[in-house]
C-alpha cells in the first residue's frame, strides 16, 4: 500500500472507540430515538428535502442545494454540494457520493443524510450542541479537523436519493410505466428499471453471451433487474450522466447500496483485473480499516472472484465511471440486513462512513487511473 498508514490509524481510532462506547440517545436529522424501546425511523424524500433545504440556508456558504432534474413521478434530483467556495466551481479534487440507486435499501441514503448535516455543522463548530449525545465516542476536535481539510479543499458532491421515487413506493426500481421490453407495446405493461443497471459500459453484451448474462432474466421488464430500453432511458441516470460530464474534476465516486459489508469495484461484469488494479486495492484497503467491511478484489492468482470470469453485471454506475470516465468508483455495501431498525446500528454504519468519504475526498487530489477513455 503505497498512502496513508498515517492518517488511517487515528481513524482507526475513531472507529474502534466508537464500536464499544456508543450509548444513550442521538439526534440525526428530524428523528430523536432512544436505543432501548424506538425503532429508528428512515427519512421520507419529503422530511429529507425540509432538512436540505433548512441546512443550505442556515449555512449557505458552504453548502447548496440544486436539483439535476425530475423523476417520471415528479421529484427532484437533490444535489449537495460542500466546499468552502460553495459558489465557484474551482477546478479542486471532486469526490462524488451517492444513495439510493435502489430504492428499497434505505441505509444507503440514511447515511449520507447523516454525513451532510454532520460535517456541515461540525465546520461550523455546532457539532457539540447538534450531536451532544454521542459526544465523547470519539476524537471530535480531530474529526472536525479533518472535515475543515477537505471543506477548505476538495469539492463533495452527494445525491443521497438517486431514485426518489423507488424509495417513496417502497421497491428496487423507479416507477417509470414500461411498454414492453423494448418499448413497442401498444399499453403499459409493467412498472419500473433497475438504475443501477441503465448506465453504457458494455451494455449490450449480454446480446453476444445471452447465457453468462442470463439476457432472458433481465430483459423481461416485470423483472426486479430490467435495464431499460436502452442506455441511459431513464431520468435518474441522464442526470447522473450529464452530471458527471459536466463535472470532470471528479477523481473518485462510492455509490452505497445494502447489504452484507463488502466493499466491491470494477469491474463488476467480469473478474478480469483493471488497469488500476493496486490504485484500488491501496483505496479499497484504506477504507476497510476504516469500516471493517471485506474488500471483495477481483483477477487471477490466489485472489477470490467475486465474479465468474464469463458473467456478473452489466449496466452499473461503477463500470461506467470508471471504463467511460476514469473515476475511480466503489460500490458499498452497508449493512448486515437491507434496512435495520435498531438505532445503535444505524448511528454504527452513519459514523463509520463519516470518515470513509472524509478519506476518499482528501485521497482524490492522489488519484491519476490509467484506463483509457
Amino acid at each position: 500500500m503505497r498512502y496513508l498508514h498515517s492518517l488511517s490509524n487515528s481513524l482507526l481510532v475513531i472507529t474502534i472507540v466508537l464500536i464499544a462506547s456508543v450509548f444513550g440517545s442521538f439526534h440525526m436529522g428530524v428523528h430523536a430515538v432512544t436505543f432501548l424501546d424506538e425503532p429508528y425511523e428512515y427519512h421520507s424524500y419529503d422530511s429529507m428535502t425540509r432538512l436540505l433545504k433548512n441546512i443550505s440556508m442556515d449555512h449557505a456558504d458552504i453548502m447548496s442545494l440544486t436539483t439535476l432534474g425530475m423523476t417520471y413521478e415528479g421529484r427532484d434530483i437533490w444535489l449537495v454540494k460542500i466546499s468552502k467556495n460553495v459558489t465557484v466551481h474551482e477546478q479542486e479534487p471532486a469526490v462524488l457520493l451517492m444513495g439510493a440507486h435502489h430504492g428499497n435499501e434505505l441505509p444507503s441514503y440514511e447515511s449520507l443524510i447523516f454525513f451532510i448535516e454532520y460535517v456541515v455543522k461540525s465546520y461550523a463548530n455546532h457539532t457539540v450542541d447538534t450531536f451532544h449525545d454521542i459526544k465523547g465516542a470519539f476524537d471530535e476536535d480531530a474529526l472536525r479537523q479533518r472535515i475543515i481539510s477537505v471543506i477548505d479543499a476538495r469539492e463533495i458532491y452527494i445525491i443521497p436519493m438517486v431514485n426518489p421515487d423507488g424509495v417513496e413506493y417502497g421497491w428496487r426500481k423507479n416507477r417509470a410505466p414500461n411498454y414492453g421490453s423494448f418499448g413497442n407495446a401498444d399499453s403499459i405493461t409493467s412498472y419500473g428499471v433497475d438504475l443501477n443497471r441503465n448506465y453504457d459500459f458494455n451494455w449490450y453484451l449480454p446480446f453476444l453471451l445471452p447465457l453468462s448474462y442470463m439476457l432472458p432474466f433481465i430483459i423481461r421488464d416485470s423483472s426486479w433487474n430490467y435495464r431499460g430500453e436502452h442506455p441511459f432511458s431513464e431520468n435518474e441516470t441522464k442526470a447522473v450522466r450529464d452530471f458527471v460530464l459536466d463535472h470532470p474534476n471528479i477523481k473518485i465516486s462510492l455509490s452505497y447500496h445494502t447489504y452484507s459489508e463488502v466493499i466491491l469495484y470494477p469491474w463488476m461484469h467480469t473478474s478480469l483485473p483493471t488497469p488500476d488494479e493496486e490504485l484500488y486495492i491501496s483505496v479499497g484497503e484504506n477504507i476497510s480499516l476504516l469500516n471493517g467491511y471485506d474488500l471483495r478484489t477481483h483477477g487471477w492468482g490466489n485472489r477470490d472472484y467475486l465474479f465468474p470470469r464469463f458473467g456478473g453485471t452489466i449496466g452499473t454506475s461503477e463500470n461506467w465511471l470508471y471504463g467511460s470516465q476514469g473515476i475511480l468508483s466503489f460500490t458499498m455495501e452497508l449493512c448486515k440486513t437491507r434496512a435495520p431498525t435498531d438505532p445503535a446500528v444505524v448511528l454504527d454504519y452513519c459514523m463509520k462512513h463519516v470518515d470513509v468519504n472524509l478519506y476518499v475526498a482528501l485521497r482524490s487530489a492522489d488519484i491519476e487511473t490509467r484506463v483509457v477513455v
